[in-house]
Formats: structure tokens, C-alpha cells, sequence
């Protein structure tokens, strides 16, 4: 058969060939062409994006896991199925030639090109070389006669006279260049510890890619790279079948087919489409269940598939799904066939990393400190759903978790010296129903298996129907805890909150009670704060805090801070970096100890004789004025009203001479019009903006920093974006001499050397560019939440902050906590009441989960 193509390979890994390859294919995509994306090796991941950019499943290409003999096949699969591919796109893995140790690159890059017959473009990453490039290219296209390198791309050039040289060395040796890319952050694609994040957790994906196909564009020459594809020379096969692979004709499904439910969602993305082809060739059909989100299984489940993915990442939010949890560990208890593959292992454990799991196997999991890598050959130990004892598979380990089944524990798989796995067979049926491993098989290579394994399936749902069930019934399994509070379904008609009269309320300092954080009983709402709702075994949407832990850039630079804190901090340079970060001058920046230092010299070095805080937002100024003796007056803004600063609200400030606002504002998220900020600043009057979240928002948009800031200050804080909550990193900015009269109040050293390197740190470009593609995918994130929230019908407030303001009902803040999930109160704000909370925006798994519950509680509410 004619098919153009091409193969993406590199010296070594870490060159960028995924990238440019997903980028080659984003950009083909883009032209109309229809692109069959290919990937050599047993890799999950990479596959992702490669869908992600063309529309179709990737086919891994794997001589170890499938069988030379099969390579060309399914690379035929993959560009006539569902419709034929104008070209395919193959990318390598690791080095060209880099294969299964011992086997002289067997299941290498090289290997597989050898065996389509497919051209191979070269990426290089010349950021550490310039002419040195051309010997490595020259030795690449010599070294295997079998292989054609027809063009090279090469990577991160410094700048155009860097590229240029190396392009000049790399035609001398007679090879053509089709592009040199400059080093482009935006071109990254996050990693975690087993690779690159999957396209279906990361919330700026389809942005990325965007991005990535727009550079390929621009510097790469496409069409030398179409010409080249189109002089491949036919491949010489026919694409594999799943129904001949299973010595069958291809049938279509009866009505009444058994179903095999295969775990999917954000939380397991790592299966081999060949594996849902042959499971539906062999005659039961296949059924996407999310763990995270789904609470039943589909009806009349009679066979479970749980592949690969990052359960670790997301152990909390699959914890919290007790119905589903319940619902399985039933289904697998009754003797349901299951196949379960490393994360899937991990889910059906009991526990993962502390976090409770399904319980089905007798073991606990943990994340490790060692990569486990490599090809396996396996062998099984005893007869189960999968085929007779001495069953033969090949297959890969990639984790870095770790499992203490305990001694006696029948295994599935002998792989070399050591047994591996769990079969279990907690029916009591006679053969092992459940197989649970490490090893990941690719079901194309052992098609007996997909067999066997639906045989199994069709004999479960027999003995089903004959006990009348018909495979899994969604109302049995629950282990849901049952409500403790009767008015959770009991929501509460107003959309806004009640008890207002007029915006604008006198109050005094009130006691904080200090109780109360993780029930529905009252507090203070100046002293409470959000990580007074986190416990361990919640799943926090309490905390603003952006990330787990700093980046590594940041977090290595308090490190060597370390070395220097014998010495009394200096915040000379830190205050420079703040000041050229926003194009002022140094005496209208003063750094502080996060945002709460801020608000009390504002309380010590004004004597305001009518200040306003405007409600609801942070509590922190407000309980700072308070403390130095202020009687403050509020200004409620109103739900009705969007929380807007409507001109009514305006005039109800009237002549406050100190007037407290954020913006965007906590709780509500809403980001109110530079202009109309502007408008409250005048003479005899200081307007203090709480930016605490700015750095959020994409653009930083509608910042006061920008423009005329006579009798404006504005207060920043670095901990939420940086997860550096602990530093207490800070500072103000605003006109000179009210920056003068605070900082006059300061003590000295009252900010530490790590706090003052946090600012220095995160006021580079670099930084700053890392910030703004941290708020382009926060906004994804909440645009997601958001949906979820509306679908459920909840009304919310806002959309431009890391968090969202809901109105959920009374009760629900209490149940979402016995259900495993902490959000922030709202009535923990002044101007909000109970049936209110905030949610942190976070990754969409852990989103969809708490929206699983949500709908949980409120369909219960309705029923």
C-alpha cells in the first residue's frame, strides 16, 4: 500500500523530538490533512498529545511487545482505520539505535524504520553545540545502511547566528536542514515522575499545541518534509485485523453483549487502542467508566479492565467516590473478570499512599523512590480468566511505585527469577478471576489473551442471568457513608445573601471564638482562614495555593539561600527587582512579610477617621484596622448585583478618607474595571487594593500598577502562585510617600533573606513568563469548574480568580466534608451566609470529582 511517511528520531532523549514530532503533526492537521501519529516503544503517554493533534488514536509500534511481524500491520491499522491517512507521522524513542539491552537495538527507532521502511528526520538540541552538530548528524546517517536520515531539525538555537552556523556545518556533510527552532519555553511540556504530564490532565493542552503548531509553521519547511514522506516506498503488508487476529470474520455486536467496563477519565489515560478492538472483535462491548467522576458502573458490567495512568496524583479524589469504590469491590468480590495493569493495581489495592482504595487486593501501595524500568517476558503461574497456567506474554514495567502484598499471596507472573502480581479468585470459582500486575501487555501481541479473557466475560454474564442479575446491577455495592446531617438537602431559595437591609453596616472587634473551622457552628470570620478547613484526609479546595511545592528553579534557589542566612537579610536588591518588574522607581516598593505585614503597617501609620472595607473580601485588612483601634464601616456589595462596584455602592463609600478593596477580590472572584478603582482614588483619601491574586489573572489584567498611583497603594503577595506559603513573601507598592510613612513603621529585618530571594527570583522574565502560563491554564482549569458548577445548576460569582464562589445550599459545606472534600465557608466572610463556599480551582480530575459529589448531594436533595 502507498502510504507517505515519515519517522521523528533524535541522538538522545531529551532532544525535543516529541515535541517537533507533535508539532509536524499539529501542523499537517492544521493544513487539512489526515494524519496517522505512530509511536516506537511501549509508551502511553506521548500518544496522548499525538491524538490530541490529529484526531486518531496512536498505534505503538513495538517489535519486543508485538512481534516484527506485526509492526508494519498496525501501522497500516493506524493509517486505514476509521478512514484512510494522507500521511503518518512516526515518532522514535530514545536514541535512534537505542533498543532492548543485550539485542544489539532490537525495538529500536532505528529498528522500526528498518522494518516500514520509513524515512527519518533528526531532531537536535544544538543549545550545548554549534558546527560539533554536523559530526553527530554525519554519523547517524552512516551507521545503518538499511536506514534513509532524509532531513534534520535542529533545536534550541541561542540565536539566529547560532542556527545559522550550525545549519552551515550540518548541509556540509550533505544533509539538508528543514528548520532551526529557538529555544521557546512555551514549547515545554510539563513532566512528572514517570514522563510527560498526559494530555487529558493538562488544562492548557490544546493551547500548547496550538502553540507548538504554530512554531512548526514558522520554522520548519513542511513541504520538503511532505516531499520526503511521499518518496517512502510502499509498505509491503496489509493492516492488521483484530477479528483475523482472533482467527474470526468480523461481526457486528448483538444488542445484548456482554459489557467489559475499561477505566478511563484524566486518572487512567494509558491503554493500547488494539486492546479495546480486540476485546470487541472477541464479542463483548467495551464501556468507558471514569473513576473519578462516574458513581456506578455501566449496566450490565461483566468484565473490568483497568489500565495504566497516574492514580497516585489523584488518590484523593478516587477515594472520595465511595459509591463507585463500594460498586467494585463488590462486582470483583463476586467473581467479575478483572484485569488490572500497574495503576490499575494500585486502585484496587488497599490503599495508595494512605489514601483508602477498593480493598479487592490484599495490599498496600506506596510511591517509591526507584524507577522501575524495562521489557518483561511473562509467564503465568496458574489458570485464570487471561488462559491456562504457563500462558505466555510480553510486556513493559514503568513505575515508581511499590507493593507489600504479604507472603503466601498467589501471583500472576513469573517474569525471570521473580513472581510478580497477584491472581486471585475471591469467588471461589476454580481459576483466578482476578489478575492484578505491574506488567503492562500490549493484547496485540497475545491475541489468545483478549480472547480468553471475553470467553470469561460472556461465562460471567451466563451465570449473571442465571441468578437474574445480568451482570452488575448499579443499585447494589454502594459503600457510601450515610449523610449525617438531614438539612444537606435543603437549599436555600435566595440567590443572595440575607439579612442586609443596607450595604453599608458600623461594626467593632469581636472575640474569635477559634472553633468551628471543620463544622457548621459559628465563627470569627476575621480569624479564620482557609487552611483551618484542610485536614489529611481531605481533599483540599480550601487553600488558594497553586502548586504541591515550588518549582524546582525556586525551590534550588533557597536552597543555596541557605548558605547565606548567617547574614542579616538585605532587601535592597529585592526591592530593585520589584520596582524594575513594574517600571517603578525603588522608593514605591517596599517588601513585607506576605500581605498580613502589609495591612498592619497600614493599620500602625494611617489615622483614617472613616475607613471603609468593602465586603466581601479577604478579612486580613479589616482584622488588621481593627487591631489598631479602628472603627471600621462596611460596605456590603450584593450577590443581585454580581458583587460589582455598582455606582449605588460607589456612593455608598461617600467621603471615607481610607478605602480597602481587592482585586480580583476573595471570596467572590470578581475582577472589577481599573477605571473604576481609579475613580475612588482622591485627594485626602488612600485606596489600598488588595492584588493578592492579580498575578492569577492572564495579562495581570486590570492591575493598578500601570498607571497614576497618587494616594493608591497596592499589596501583592507571592505565596499562592509560588506555593511558597511558609516564606511569607510579600510587598506593597503604590505613591512614595505613603510607602515611606509604612515602611517607616517596619522593624527592621522584619522580611527574611528566604523571602527576600523568593522576590528577586520570581520578578525574572523567566518567571514572569512561567507566571502568565500558569494563568492562562488556571483560567482553563476555572472555566471547567465553572461549567461543571453551572450544569449542576449552582449559581456562582465571578470568573477571574483561582477560585470560584458558589452558592450550594445549606448543609452542603458539611456534607462535601463527611464525603472526604474541604471548601472554604462562606459565611466565614462578612456579607456571605452558610448556603456559600469556595472552591479552589485545581487540575480537572480532582474538579470532576468534587463535582461527582456535588450532584451526589444535590440529586439526593431533589429525590
Amino acid at each position: 500500500m502507498a502510504l507517505p511517511r515519515v519517522l521523528v528520531a533524535a541522538p538522545a532523549s531529551g532532544h525535543g523530538k516529541t515535541t517537533i514530532a507533535v508539532g509536524i503533526m499539529a501542523a499537517l492537521s492544521r493544513r487539512g490533512l489526515v494524519v496517522s501519529p505512530a509511536k516506537v516503544g511501549p509508551d502511553y503517554i506521548d500518544p496522548g498529545y499525538h491524538a490530541l493533534a490529529t484526531g486518531r488514536p496512536s498505534r505503538t509500534l513495538d517489535p519486543w511487545l508485538v512481534g516484527e511481524e506485526r509492526v508494519a500491520p498496525l501501522l497500516a491499522r493506524g493509517a486505514t482505520h476509521p478512514v484512510a491517512a494522507d500521511v503518518a507521522v512516526l515518532e522514535g524513542v530514545m536514541g535512534l539505535l537505542d533498543g532492548r539491552l543485550g539485542t544489539d537495538g532490537f525495538a529500536s527507532s532505528a529498528h522500526v524504520a528498518a522494518l516500514t521502511r520509513t524515512p527519518v528526520v533528526l531532531v537536535v538540541d544544538i543549545s550545548s553545540t554549534s558546527r560539533t552538530v554536523a559530526a553527530t548528524v554525519l554519523g547517524l546517517t552512516r551507521i545503518d545502511s538499511a536506514l534513509e536520515v532524509v532531513g534534520v531539525v535542529l533545536n534550541k538555537a541561542g540565536t539566529p547566528r547560532h542556527g545559522a552556523e550550525a545549519r552551515r556545518a550540518v548541509e556540509g556533510v550533505g544533509v539538508p536542514v528543514w528548520g532551526v527552532l529557538p529555544r521557546d519555553a512555551a514549547m515545554h511540556v510539563p513532566s512528572r515522575h514517570l514522563g510527560l504530564v498526559p494530555a487529558a490532565e493538562r488544562g492548557r493542552a490544546a493551547a500548547t499545541l496550538d502553540h507548538i503548531a504554530g512554531v512548526a509553521e514558522e520554522h520548519l519547511d513542511l513541504d520538503a518534509l511532505l516531499a520526503a514522506a511521499a518518496d517512502a516506498p510502499p509498505l509491503q503488508t496489509t493492516p492488521w485485523s483484530p477479528a483475523q487476529a482472533l482467527g474470526r470474520e468480523p461481526a457486528t455486536l448483538p444488542d445484548d453483549a456482554p459489557v467489559v467496563a475499561v477505566a478511563g477519565g484524566r486518572a487512567f489515560t494509558f491503554r493500547y487502542p488494539e486492546t479495546v478492538e480486540l476485546v470487541e472483535a472477541a464479542g463483548a462491548r467495551v464501556v468507558e467508566v471514569d473513576p473519578a467522576r462516574d458513581t456506578v458502573l455501566p449496566e450490565r458490567t461483566c468484565g473490568l479492565y483497568l489500565g495504566g495512568g497516574f492514580p497516585e496524583v489523584h488518590a484523593r479524589a478516587l477515594a472520595t467516590n465511595r459509591e463507585l469504590v463500594g460498586q467494585i469491590g463488590a462486582a470483583v468480590a463476586a467473581g467479575m473478570p478483572t484485569v488490572a495493569e500497574c495503576a490499575g493495581m494500585l486502585y484496587l489495592a488497599e490503599s495508595l499512599d494512605d489514601h483508602p482504595m477498593i480493598g479487592s487486593l490484599p495490599a498496600r501501595a506506596a510511591m517509591g523512590r526507584r524507577l522501575t524500568l524495562g521489557y518483561r517476558e511473562g509467564v503465568s503461574l496458574t489458570d485464570s480468566v487471561l488462559g491456562p497456567a504457563g500462558t505466555t506474554v510480553t510486556g513493559h514495567e514503568f513505575h515508581r511505585t511499590t507493593t507489600d502484598p504479604p507472603a503466601g499471596t498467589s501471583a500472576a507472573w513469573r517474569l525471570g527469577e521473580r513472581d510478580e502480581g497477584f491472581a486471585l479468585d475471591p469467588a471461589g470459582t476454580g481459576r483466578a478471576t482476578l489478575i492484578a500486575s505491574y506488567l503492562h501487555t500490549h493484547w496485540a501481541g497475545s491475541p489468545a489473551v483478549a480472547a480468553s479473557f471475553v470467553d470469561a466475560v460472556s461465562e460471567h454474564d451466563r451465570t449473571s442471568t442465571r441468578r437474574g442479575a445480568g451482570g452488575v446491577d448499579p443499585t447494589q455495592g454502594s459503600t457510601r457513608a450515610p449523610l449525617r446531617r438531614a438539612d444537606v438537602l435543603t437549599r436555600d431559595s435566595p440567590r443572595e445573601p440575607k439579612g442586609h437591609p443596607s450595604r453599608t453596616a458600623p461594626t467593632r472587634g469581636t472575640s474569635p471564638s477559634g472553633a468551628g473551622a471543620s463544622q457548621e457552628t459559628p465563627v470569627d470570620p476575621l480569624r479564620h482562614h482557609g487552611d483551618a478547613e484542610v485536614a489529611e484526609e481531605l481533599v483540599d479546595l480550601a487553600v488558594n495555593v497553586r502548586l504541591e511545592q515550588p518549582p524546582a528553579w525556586l525551590a534550588a534557589a533557597l536552597r543555596d539561600e541557605l548558605d547565606a542566612v548567617a547574614a542579616y537579610p538585605d532587601p535592597t536588591a529585592a526591592r530593585d527587582a520589584l520596582a524594575a518588574r513594574h517600571g517603578l522607581r525603588r522608593e514605591q516598593v517596599l517588601p513585607t512579610s506576605g500581605g498580613a505585614e502589609a495591612f498592619t503597617l497600614l493599620a500602625r501609620a494611617l489615622r483614617p477617621l472613616d475607613p471603609v472595607v468593602v465586603h466581601p473580601q479577604f478579612t486580613e485588612p479589616e482584622a488588621a484596622l481593627r487591631a489598631a483601634g479602628h472603627e471600621i464601616r462596611r460596605v456590603l456589595l450584593r450577590a443581585d448585583e454580581g458583587f460589582a462596584l455598582t455606582p449605588s455602592a460607589l456612593a455608598e463609600i461617600g467621603g471615607a478618607d481610607l478605602v480597602v478593596v481587592g482585586n480580583p477580590t476573595n471570596p467572590t472572584g470578581v475582577l472589577h474595571p481599573a477605571d473604576v478603582l481609579r475613580s475612588l482614588a482622591r485627594p485626602g483619601r488612600v485606596l489600598l487594593v488588595d492584588e493578592a491574586f492579580v498575578d492569577a489573572v492572564p495579562h495581570e489584567a486590570e492591575t493598578l500598577l500601570t498607571g497614576d498611583l497618587d494616594g493608591v497603594l497596592v499589596v501583592r503577595s507571592l505565596t499562592k502562585t509560588w506555593a511558597v506559603a511558609g516564606v511569607r513573601a510579600g510587598y506593597l507598592a503604590g505613591d512614595p510617600e505613603l510607602v515611606a510613612a509604612l515602611a517607616a513603621h517596619q522593624p527592621h529585618w522584619s522580611v527574611g533573606s528566604l523571602a527576600l530571594r523568593v522576590m528577586t527570583e520570581t520578578a525574572t522574565p523567566r518567571a514572569l513568563a512561567e507566571a502568565g502560563r500558569a494563568a492562562q491554564e488556571t483560567a482553563v482549569w476555572r472555566r471547567h469548574l465553572l461549567d461543571g458548577l453551572h450544569a449542576l445548576g449552582v449559581p456562582t460569582a465571578g470568573a477571574d480568580a483561582p477560585f470560584v464562589l458558589a452558592q450550594v445550599g445549606t448543609g452542603v459545606h458539611a456534607a462535601l466534608r463527611d464525603a472526604g472534600w474541604a471548601v472554604r465557608r462562606g459565611d466565614t466572610f462578612p456579607g456571605l451566609d452558610p448556603t456559600w463556599v469556595r472552591v479552589a480551582v485545581r487540575d480537572p480530575l480532582t474538579v470532576d470529582g468534587l463535582l461527582r459529589e456535588l450532584g451526589h448531594l444535590l440529586h439526593r436533595r431533589t429525590a
